[in-house]
């Protein structure tokens, strides 16, 4: 198992995970990347994720790979 760590961003925040999740693989870290993007535009907050990016990184803080929100959103016409 690894430690990775699901920090999201945009033009002027960032938002950390500081406790991180265990997972087996890129496999894994990707499908929870997945489900924290879910959670986060289900969420009621009024945000506009489309210009947010959710970075995976590794204990050192590695970027292992970024998913844009607009991935699962798409882009405003």
């Amino acid at each position: 198992m690894t430690q990775v760590f699901f920090h999201c961003s945009n033009d002027d925040e960032i938002l950390i995970d500081r406790r991180g999740t265990a997972v087996l693989d890129l496999t894994e870290a990707r499908d929870h990347a997945t489900r924290v993007m879910h959670a986060l535009i289900s969420a009621e907050s009024g945000e506009d994720w489309r210009d947010w990016v959710l970075h995976v990184a590794d204990d050192l803080d590695e970027e292992i790979f970024a998913v844009p929100f607009s991935s699962i959103l798409g882009r405003m016409h």
